[in-house]
């Protein structure tokens, strides 16, 4: 009889030729276990998933309440399902007043395809300008605005008539002009490395828009639901996007995302057209009352104000010759190391002694540190003592 490791790599698609190939048998709070019964700190929480951490109680008590009542009954935006209201009206609860539609997709990566569209619609106008370094997803759309051309050019050719700026580059903001349908921008660039903005340079941003008519599109979906110490990552720079995108952390771990606009950018989708953007399971009932249930622990437990003394404990702790800088916001940190075979090195290391840590799709010499936002003062110092130990055998 075949292992489930034969079997994974016999039947599963695989994404690259040196899968983790980690079997997980639980997870809970901020720990992994495998099928030996090792424990592993997961510092990625998923890559940006579970802020509320695994299998939060409320989070597993919502999923089955709503598997008792209707999963699946129709394509999406045509019955009234409370789920799926009950969620949009917290989401818009907690937003500034001009974010008061939400439009629910599966992914983050459907909710850039889904901006794309209604900026088009909107504003009758084609181009798109999105940042170098950037990640908005990897379906046709939205790769066509990654802005790392390796991981393009087997795919060509993608979507016209978009262009790219550099991030935090206040001069190329010139490059925006009347004919810019949106501008798509990472709160704080991710895959980058945890690239944070300045202040000024997000003011510029939204004043050049205005300035415009282009909408300002803000990418959340890592730095949402709390992870920068704050609940959105926009609120840093005093901004208001016109369009905001969210997944990952929205679920509580279940599958999710929307974009979220004032309602009379989203009515555009109503007409001329109708039905301007279908999906079929987007805000799928169970996904819903599991992202209800989660920001409400969010918010009841105050895990957001916990997070900018966690993000300091980190730094403190994380002192090493080999770490050249810590960049990031909140427990959205990366340590910038000098290659990519010590940042390999590193992360076996950490994987051997029970943590997992991970690096970043466009910049490989930094760790990724995005720990659940659960995490206690006393796991920091236990991962952070993996980590320096793992640092020290090289």
């Amino acid at each position: 009889m075949l292992s489930q490791r034969q079997l994974f790599l016999l039947n599963t698609a695989q994404t690259s030729d040196s899968p983790k190939s980690l079997e997980i048998e639980s997870a809970e709070g901020v720990y992994l276990t495998d099928i030996a019964g090792k424990r592993y700190i997961d510092l990625v929480s998923g890559f940006a998933v579970s802020n509320v951490g695994h299998r939060h109680p409320d989070v597993v008590q919502a999923i089955k309440n709503q598997a008792d009542k209707f999963l699946h009954v129709t394509v999406y935006g045509e019955y009234i399902q409370s789920p799926q209201v009950l969620f949009a009206e917290k989401l818009c609860s907690i937003l500034p007043n001009t974010l008061n539609s939400v439009y629910f997709v599966n992914s983050g990566a459907e909710a850039t395809e889904g901006a794309m569209k209604l900026a088009k619609r909107f504003t009758g106008r084609t181009q798109i300008i999105s940042c170098f370094n950037s990640y908005h997803g990897s379906t046709q759309g939205a790769l066509s605005l990654m802005g790392n051309e390796h991981y393009k050019q087997a795919y060509r050719p993608l979507l016209p008539g978009v262009s790219f700026i550099r991030f935090n580059v206040s001069q190329d903001l010139q490059k925006i002009t009347e004919e810019t349908a949106a501008v798509f921008l990472e709160t704080i660039q991710g895959e980058a490395g945890v690239m944070v903005p300045d202040y000024e340079y997000m003011q510029a941003l939204r004043h050049r828009c205005n300035e415009t008519g282009s909408l300002l599109v803000m990418d959340e979906i890592q730095t949402g639901f709390g992870r920068t110490g704050k609940l959105f990552g926009f609120e840093h720079f005093d901004i208001v996007p016109d369009i905001l995108l969210l997944a990952k952390g929205m679920g509580g771990g279940m599958p999710i995302g929307a974009f979220i606009a004032d309602k009379g950018i989203m009515d555009s989708f109503k007409e001329n057209p109708i039905l301007g953007h279908i999906t079929t399971f987007g805000g799928h009932p169970v996904s819903c009352a599991a992202g209800l249930a989660a920001l409400n622990v969010l918010l009841s437990e105050g895990l957001t104000a916990t997070v900018p003394t966690k993000e300091h404990l980190f730094r403190d702790c994380l002192i090493h010759p080999k770490i050249k800088a810590i960049r990031g916001k909140g427990l959205l940190l990366s340590l910038q190391l000098s290659s990519f075979e010590e940042v390999e090195r590193v992360s076996k290391t950490c994987m051997d002694e029970g943590l997992i840590i991970d690096w970043f799709l466009h910049n490989e010499t930094s760790l990724r540190i995005a720990p659940p936002l659960i995490i206690t003062e006393d796991e920091i110092n236990k991962a952070c003592d993996v980590i320096l130990r793992a640092l020290n055998q090289f």
